[in-house]
């Protein structure tokens, strides 16, 4: 289909979306499409939307992933309106459903310690804390480069979703572990990368290596919970709300559109302080 190639072509190049999302809307779109059947997918009308969701809440898709489909939906036709291909895009008529508040999960200070202290390797407990005192996703840490981090004042240039740019924190004890992983990163550096985090071939690094080692981290230090880079963004969230951060500076350092999403983390807090409350109040 040379539309939908032409499509993801352009949302890989020009929006810079991860691997990960666009294989999300690659898949959304190839979901509508096979449902249509027979309807060619370039001609469809408002009824075709309408039985299509439907369909999708008959077959008890959450609302969150109703709205997912509706927005890869939304911008793929989008896209054809705009290239002159279709003349109306039926799913700017309808609003995606409201998503289903999910509390995010986070990781327990014991077993973080523990993560901690049980990681030998160099790089692999620079990946585990720069993910845990920046709160960036996992597209973002694989995608640092070099002359992005400015040790001096222990910054990190950061370039998110839509290629939006933002400057993250680092710590001190961070700071030490990247000197030393610099030092040790020289010796197998022998692309000449300016990737900061590389493989054991000295290649930029892949979010799918990540996760396998964090699952190896959480194996070898004996943590009851599991760990991915989202619970250790989550995390991040979660403990700066709790230790006094405003929401708007939450907002900033993780890259946020709106407020809004950011607000969820105070759910978690809120949690929190209620059972402080019930624990320690005798009249609880």
């Amino acid at each position: 289909m040379k539309y939908l190639d032409d499509y993801i072509t352009y949302i890989k190049s020009n929006k810079r979306y991860s691997v990960y999302t666009i294989n999300n809307y690659y898949k959304d779109i190839i979901d509508f499409i096979n449902y249509l059947d027979k309807v060619d997918y370039l001609k469809i009308k408002d009824e075709d939307v309408v039985y299509y969701l439907e369909y999708l809440y008959n077959q008890k898709y959450n609302k969150n992933s109703i709205s997912r489909k509706l927005s890869s939906l939304r911008s793929f036709y989008n896209y054809l309106v705009n290239n002159d291909i279709i003349a109306y895009n039926y799913f700017n008529n309808h609003k995606n459903p409201k998503k289903d508040k999910i509390l995010p999960k986070y990781i327990k200070d014991e077993d973080l310690e523990l993560m901690f202290s049980k990681t030998k390797n160099i790089r692999d407990k620079l990946i585990l804390e720069l993910l845990f005192v920046t709160g960036i996703r996992v597209s973002e840490l694989v995608n640092i480069k070099i002359n992005d981090i400015n040790l001096y004042n222990r910054e990190i240039k950061i370039f998110g979703k839509g290629s939006k740019e933002r400057i993250v924190i680092f710590s001190t004890n961070c700071l030490n572990n990247l000197n030393n992983y610099l030092k040790e990163r020289d010796k197998i550096n022998k692309k000449n990368s300016n990737y900061l985090i590389l493989n054991k071939n000295g290649g930029k690094i892949s979010t799918t290596s990540i996760r396998n080692i964090l699952n190896k981290i959480k194996l070898i230090s004996g943590a009851k919970t599991k760990i991915t880079p989202h619970m250790l963004r989550h995390t991040f969230a979660t403990d700066m709300l709790n230790n006094g951060a405003d929401l708007v500076s939450v907002k900033k350092l993780l890259g946020h559109e709106s407020l809004d999403t950011t607000s969820i983390y105070t759910h978690v807090t809120n949690e929190q302080v209620k059972k402080v409350y019930e624990n320690a109040h005798p009249r609880a």
